[in-house]
C-alpha cells in the first residue's frame, strides 16, 4: 500500500477542493470494503462466475523452442470476460460504488477495453454508465465502442486536445467534479490521485497471486516476469506478489512508437523527454514540456498512448526493481504475428509489447527457468488496425464492399 498516497516520491493527491471530499470518502469506503468478508465473498464469486478467474497460465512450447533459452509461460488474461484485464478493477470499483449508494458510473477509455469493461460491470450490476473517450481513439477502436454501446453505455468523444486518453481522463475528472455524489469515476488504471493508484493495484492484483500460487502448483522457476505498461493497471497487478521480493526480474514494456523524438513514443521511464510533474491529481513521470504541459504521443497501441505512468511503477523503476524496456510499433506487429502462428494466441497491440520484450531477453534466462508475459487482453479489438498492415488490399476491398452492401441496403430501404 502507499504511504499515505505516496509511493516515494510519487503519488498524492493533487485536485481541486471540490474533488477531496469525494475521495476521501472513497478511501474510507475502500478500506471497510477490504475488511469486510460479505463484499470479499460477493467479489470472489463474481471473479469465479462472471469474469471466468481464474484464467490459464499457459506453456507456449513452440515459442520456447524457437526462441531458446527461458521457457516462454503466457497468462491469459485475454480469456477473461470482455477479452482483457480490465474487468478485474471494474466489477470491484462498480461492486464498491453499489455499496456506497452510487447510481451512476462514469468512465475513461484508451483502446476501449476498460470502457468494454466498466460498461459491462455497469449493465451487470444495474448501473448507469458514461464512457469518455477520446475521439481518435473511438475511430480506430469502433468494435469496443460498439460493444460499450450493445452493453447500454452513453459514449461521449472527446474532441479537445489530442483527442486520446489523456483527454478522456480530463473530461470524467470534470464530470466527477460536478456530480459527485450521485456519481463514481471508475479510473481504468494505476494513477491518479490517492487512493485510485491502491485501489486499482488491489483488484488487479488478482492476476499476480494466480500467477504465484500456479507456478508453485507446478513447480515453475520464474526467472522474468514482463507486462506491458500504459497508465500500469495490468503491469502492477501482475508484478504485486513479487515487489517485495529480490526475484524475479520484473520487466515492464512501454510504448517505443516510430522512433525516440518527442511526439514519436510514449516512453516514459525510457526515453529522454520525461521529467517529474504533476498532471490529472498526481505527481509521477510524464512526457512534459518545459511549461509542464503534456507533449504529444504516439502508439500503435490505444491503450498505451499516455503521456504518465502510474506513481508506484514510477518509484519501482527509479529504485530498480522494476526494468523498463521501450518497444517499437514494428517490434510489436511482429510479436502479434509470432505469437498467433506459433501458439495459436492473438495478443492485443498493447499485451504484444510484452511479447516483443520476452522474444528479446529469451536467451538471458537459463533454460530451467520461466519468463511469463501478461497476455493482458485479446487482438480480436485491433482488427481495424492491424489488418490494413497485415493484409491491406483485402481489407481495403472488404470496406469497399461494405460500403457498397450499406448503400444498396439504404436504397432499398428507401424504396
Amino acid at each position: 500500500m502507499s504511504d499515505n498516497g505516496f509511493f516515494n516520491n510519487y503519488g498524492g493527491k493533487y485536485v481541486a477542493e471540490v474533488l477531496r471530499r469525494p475521495l476521501d470518502e472513497l478511501e474510507v469506503a475502500f478500506h471497510d470494503a477490504m475488511n469486510d468478508s460479505a463484499f470479499l465473498d460477493e467479489l470472489n464469486i463474481i471473479r469465479r462466475d462472471y469474469i471466468g478467474r481464474e484464467t490459464p497460465l499457459y506453456f507456449a512450447p513452440t515459442a520456447t523452442k524457437l526462441l531458446g533459452g527461458a521457457q516462454i509461460y503466457i497468462k491469459l488474461e485475454g480469456l477473461a470476460n470482455t477479452g482483457a484485464h480490465k474487468i478485474n478493477n471494474a466489477i470491484g470499483q462498480c461492486l464498491l460504488a453499489k455499496r456506497m449508494g452510487k447510481k451512476r458510473i462514469i468512465a475513461e477509455t484508451g483502446a476501449g477495453q476498460h470502457g468494454l469493461a466498466t460498461a459491462a460491470a455497469c449493465a451487470k450490476l444495474g448501473l448507469d454508465c458514461t464512457i469518455y473517450m477520446g475521439e481518435v481513439d473511438v475511430r480506430r477502436q469502433q468494435p469496443n465502442v460498439a460493444s460499450m454501446e450493445l452493453y447500454g453505455a452513453k459514449v461521449h468523444p472527446v474532441t479537445s486536445g489530442s483527442r486520446t486518453l489523456k483527454d478522456a481522463v480530463n473530461e470524467a475528472m470534470r464530470d466527477w467534479a460536478a456530480n459527485p455524489d450521485t456519481t463514481h469515476y471508475v479510473l481504468g488504471s494505476a494513477l491518479g490521485p490517492a487512493p485510485f493508484p491502491d485501489i486499482v493495484r488491489e483488484f488487479q492484483s488478482v492476476i499476480g497471486r494466480e500467477v504465484k500460487k500456479q507456478a508453485q502448483e507446478r513447480g515453475i522457476k520464474i526467472g522474468a516476469m514482463v507486462a506491458c505498461v500504459g497508465g500500469g493497471s495490468n503491469s502492477i497487478g501482475f508484478f504485486e506478489p513479487f515487489i517485495n521480493e529480490k526475484s524475479p526480474r520484473l520487466i515492464g514494456a512501454e510504448a517505443g512508437g516510430i522512433g525516440p523524438n518527442v511526439g514519436e513514443n510514449a516512453s516514459r521511464m525510457t526515453g529522454n523527454a520525461a521529467r517529474d510533474g504533476i498532471l490529472q491529481g498526481y505527481k509521477s513521470r510524464f512526457l512534459l514540456d518545459e511549461d509542464g504541459q503534456a507533449l504529444p504521443t504516439r502508439s500503435i497501441s490505444a491503450g498505451l498512448d499516455y503521456c504518465g505512468i502510474g506513481p508506484q511503477l514510477a518509484s519501482l523503476g527509479r529504485s530498480g526493481r522494476v526494468e523498463f524496456t521501450s518497444i517499437l510499433d514494428k517490434e510489436a506487429l511482429e510479436a502479434v504475428q509470432f505469437f498467433a502462428r506459433n501458439e495459436g494466441i492473438l495478443f492485443a497491440l498493447e499485451s504484444a509489447h510484452a511479447g516483443a520484450a520476452a522474444m528479446k531477453i529469451a536467451k538471458e534466462i537459463p533454460a530451467d527457468q520461466a519468463i511469463i508475459i501478461n497476455m493482458s487482453g485479446r487482438g480480436d479489438k485491433d482488427v481495424f488496425i492491424t489488418s490494413p498492415v497485415f493484409r491491406p488490399t483485402e481489407w481495403l476491398d472488404f470496406l469497399h464492399s461494405e460500403i457498397e452492401r450499406l448503400e444498396n441496403a439504404k436504397d432499398i430501404h428507401e424504396a
